[in-house]
C-alpha cells in the first residue's frame, strides 16, 4: 500500500495539472489572421534576419501591418518580390467584412 500511495497522488496531480493546461488553452486561444500563412508562404523562409526581422513570420505579420515592404528581404529574388506584392495588393485592396 505504501508505494500505490505516491502513483496515485502523481497521477491526480497530472490529471489535474492537465485539466489547468485544457483550461488555460480554451480561454487564452489567440486566433491568427488567416491572410498570414499565404503570405509566408511566398517568402524564402530562410528566418535570416536580414529584413530587421527576427523571422519571415514576423515579416509577414509587418507586411500585413503595412510597415514594411517586399524589398527588405534580402534574398528574396526580384520577380518573387513582385508576386509577393502583388499579393498583398489583392489583399489589401478586398475590404474586410
Amino acid at each position: 500500500m505504501a508505494i500505490l500511495t505516491p502513483a496515485l497522488v502523481l497521477a491526480a496531480l497530472g490529471f489535474v495539472l492537465g485539466f489547468l493546461i485544457f483550461l488555460v488553452g480554451k480561454y487564452f486561444y489567440v486566433e491568427e489572421d488567416n491572410r498570414l500563412e499565404g503570405i509566408v508562404e511566398l517568402l524564402p523562409k530562410y528566418n535570416c534576419g536580414a529584413c530587421g526581422f527576427p523571422g519571415c513570420k514576423e515579416m509577414a505579420v509587418s507586411l500585413l501591418a503595412k510597415e514594411a515592404k517586399p524589398s527588405q528581404c534580402k534574398p528574396m529574388k526580384k520577380e518573387d518580390a513582385e508576386v509577393l506584392q502583388k499579393h498583398l495588393d489583392e489583399l489589401f485592396a478586398v475590404k474586410p467584412e
